[in-house]
């Protein structure tokens, strides 16, 4: 048997960065990894002796996607055994165990034992490598018995181990700097999935960004859980995230930073200050979930409507024209129509370029899962086709008004372009810019395809306008500067 797994990521960056990490702890023991998305129409392989499955509880439908993605794998990878991992492994241990005898549970907050798996792997392979039964047999007793035998704790277990500066599937690095969460938002899980907040001391996040740029990155996205949870001390003073930006422009060079999120009652004149400097990337995800007063009581979020729309023009005055995002909760118990109307009305007031828009999905152990009334199914879906109708026309209004200027942006992938119609025959690579549109490049003749992970100056040209109404990944099509 050959020594080659394949890994599934669901949910958030931190899952990706970690997926990334145990890519990179699997390929230095000498394994192919695989990173694609496995499909239904990929063929059946004998060769794959491990699949690790990186999941999410955000939504019951983020939940029934892993199950649909565990089952395929268990089909596709008839020689592997199964590891799901992740915050649906930490809420719900038995609905995954019940799946398949090939399936072994690590619950999230112990995902960092998942370092330890390549050279459990390895040594059964030399021990019975063309047994099939015995390997999958041995796998699953040597992770049961010697990553499974501790308990699971409260606070992630070495939650900054699965840190990497080398990306198989992303061509744009990120360093996680917080995990868990110690608010309780009455409709989220992660509190009880990641466990308490926990962060990355200032000096371990300096020596992880200095090893990103001498593997020659050139933007490092900060991600975090809760980013005003971040709380650290540097040369004995206390540091928080502003505090760490502030630390990071000083003390770093050649690198451009870019926050996952940012809550609205961090977004204080200080870090505004800060973000003035053009190393931090002009886009902004706002965690919002509502602009009605009354909804965020009931959510327990830790502000009010006012504070968004001040965070908003913050980020305004302190970039030029920057893209700003938000995540929103339509149909939330007793949302009325009062409500959503107040929800627009923030959006449309904070001009936000994108909306992220989610129908609520009540989850077990959270207050909300109780609450009354319940907002009917089909209220909710209008509510989020209105949101997302909105999106779409921001969004090409937005790239309409960036005509003709030139930006950063991060290549990601070349190839040519005889898949795209409007562009037959023209070289084109895929790239993110500093304000994080994903755009088709146009390469003119002559001029040299650059590689993936490079920084380039693209000219905007004009919004994918069928792409963006698809909600398709690419919106803008630039030209290599």
């Amino acid at each position: 048997m050959n020594k080659k797994i394949h890994i599934e990521t669901l949910g958030c960056r931190l899952n990706q960065i970690e997926s990334e990490s145990v890519a990179a702890f699997f390929s230095d023991d000498g394994f192919t990894v695989v990173m694609k998305s496995i499909t239904s129409k990929d063929k059946e392989d004998s060769d794959c002796v491990l699949c690790v499955v990186n999941t999410c509880t955000v939504t019951a439908k983020a939940e029934q996607k892993a199950r649909r993605i565990i089952r395929l794998l268990l089909k596709k990878y008839p020689s592997s055994i199964v590891v799901v991992t992740g915050c649906y492994a930490q809420v719900n241990k038995e609905e995954i165990l019940a799946i398949d005898e090939r399936v072994v549970v690590l619950p999230g907050r112990v995902k960092s034992r998942l370092s330890d798996v390549p050279a459990i792997v390895s040594s059964v392979l030399k021990e019975s490598e063309n047994n099939v039964e015995l390997v999958q047999k041995k796998i699953k007793e040597h992770l049961e018995s010697k990553v499974l035998f501790k308990p699971v704790t409260d606070t992630s277990e070495n939650p900054f181990k699965l840190a990497t500066d080398t990306f198989l599937h992303h061509s744009r690095s990120s360093i996680k700097i917080q995990d868990g969460c110690n608010c309780r938002c009455s409709y989220c899980e992660i509190c009880i999935a990641r466990g308490k907040s926990v962060s990355l001391e200032v000096s371990e996040v300096l020596k992880q960004v200095e090893k990103l740029i001498s593997a020659g990155q050139k933007e490092i996205v900060i991600t975090t859980v809760n980013i005003a949870q971040y709380k650290s001390e540097y040369e004995g003073k206390s540091v928080d995230i502003a505090g760490l930006l502030e630390i990071l422009l000083n003390k770093t060079k050649g690198v451009s930073f870019r926050f996952s999120s940012l809550y609205p009652q961090i977004v204080d004149e200080r870090l505004c200050e800060l973000i003035k400097d053009e190393r931090v990337r002009p886009h902004f995800h706002l965690s919002v979930q509502s602009g009605s007063d009354d909804v965020l009581l009931k959510m327990n979020r830790p502000y009010k409507a006012q504070a968004v729309i001040d965070a908003c023009n913050r980020l305004k005055a302190a970039k030029k024209n920057p893209y700003l995002a938000c995540d929103i909760i339509a149909g939330f118990p007793g949302e009325s129509d009062e409500d959503f109307k107040a929800t627009m009305n923030l959006i449309k007031e904070c001009g936000f370029t994108w909306v992220h828009a989610f129908p609520f999905s009540p989850r077990p152990n959270t207050v909300a899962f109780t609450m009354k009334p319940k907002v009917p199914e089909f209220v909710t879906g209008k509510r989020v086709d209105e949101l997302l109708e909105y999106s779409f026309d921001s969004k090409i209004k937005y790239i309409e008004s960036l005509k003709g200027t030139v930006h950063k942006a991060i290549v990601e992938t070349s190839h040519n372009s005889n898949a795209l119609k409007m562009h037959d025959g023209k070289k084109v690579v895929h790239a993110v810019s500093d304000n994080f549109l994903h755009c088709v490049v146009l390469i003119d003749d002559g001029k040299e395809i650059p590689s993936a992970g490079s920084e380039v100056d693209v000219e905007i040209v004009s919004p994918l306008v069928d792409e963006i109404r698809r909600n398709g990944e690419m919106e803008v099509l630039a030209r290599l500067w």
